[in-house]
């Protein structure tokens, strides 16, 4: 499998503040994991995006304000600082979708991985929020459907992208799935929000308890999520990939392994064509879990089926979840 792997030097600039869980050492850790696999890498650098495009998801007064962080450091969210380096980070981050994009369509990769920050899944139009700048997942979905393209976002982060399913809650051409801890940051993200007038139906939250295990995550994935996106007929699949669900992670209490990441990787391989997935960088802030973690996805994209073992299950009562999602979307899709 040939992998574009896809960053850029500038992001290494942007400067989230002392001690912040968000680093510049995330991105070499993520591009370890790449190298780590048993692939054919190809690097790029990351392109700074259109400005165009960028407003097709973001206000304008909203990029300006970004922009403006250039000159002087600012807090834009309680989470979310921004300095110097923090424009051109975010420009190059949300360059990097549309690019790979480009060349996928080439013929030069299979996948592609997009070590980028910040992140961006809970970035809104119009203000910053959870260390998110600029949403660079929606900008590139966004570019694909107002192509005519049919995309399926696949959010495994562990906090809920609230602003991507935001950006697509009425549009039928683009499907949003995330499995995220819930209750917890940002606070939205339950089962019945499966959205709104014509993309009602688009919208699927697999919102798992904490001290969740990989075993939840394989069910919810036959069960609900291959059925959905196969129904729903995607032409790409875009991948929030966050790796804080890892059981080794300071900020959630989730307990994902390597192994289960391999192993979704596998199957989201299955679910297009070849050289129509890309993958955009979210969390993952235990550096040692998160480069294997990706090694392990890499694998699994590449056809490395791992054993199903789960060293801690799910909660008792956990499944209730997958209950309830199921009532939630029957009305819309075969379950």
């Amino acid at each position: 499998m040939r992998v574009l792997l896809m960053s850029h030097l500038a992001m290494v600039r942007h400067d989230a503040g002392p001690w912040h869980p968000e680093r510049s050492e995330r991105l070499a850790a993520a591009i370890r994991g790449v190298r780590a696999a048993p692939v054919e890498v190809v690097y790029r650098d990351a392109p700074t995006v259109d400005l165009s495009l960028l407003t097709t998801v973001h206000r304008p007064d909203y990029i300006e304000a970004v922009r403006r962080t250039a000159e002087h450091r600012t807090e834009l969210d309680p989470d979310t600082m921004a300095g110097p380096g923090s424009w051109p980070a975010a420009l190059h981050a949300a360059g990097a979708g549309p690019a790979a994009v480009e060349f996928l369509r080439s013929g030069s990769a299979d996948v592609a991985f997009l070590a980028v920050r910040p992140p961006g899944h809970h970035a809104l139009p119009d203000r910053a929020m959870g260390f998110c700048l600029f949403n660079n997942i929606a900008v590139t979905a966004r570019l694909l459907a107002d192509g005519g393209a049919k995309v399926a976002i696949l959010d495994w982060d562990i906090h809920h992208g609230n602003a991507t399913q935001d950006e697509f809650l009425l549009d039928p051409n683009v499907l949003y799935v995330s499995l995220h801890e819930f209750p917890f940051y940002p606070g939205t993200g339950w089962v019945e929000e499966v959205g709104v007038g014509p993309g009602a139906g688009t919208t699927v939250n697999v919102a798992v308890p904490k001290h969740t295990g990989g075993d939840l995550y394989r069910e919810a994935f036959e069960q609900v999520i291959e059925p959905v996106v196969s129904q729903f007929g995607p032409d790409w699949i875009l991948v929030s990939a966050g790796y804080d669900g890892h059981r080794g992670d300071p900020l959630a209490d989730t307990h994902l392994l390597e192994v289960d990441y391999q192993w979704m990787g596998s199957r989201v391989a299955m679910l297009v064509p070849r050289g129509r997935t890309i993958l955009f960088l979210e969390g993952g802030y235990n550096l040692a879990a998160m480069e294997r973690s990706i090694t392990a996805t890499m694998e699994g994209l590449s056809g490395a089926v791992p054993a199903v073992v789960s060293e801690t299950p799910s909660p008792r009562g956990a499944r209730r979840v997958l209950d309830l999602l199921v009532g939630a979307l029957k009305p819309y899709w075969d379950l």
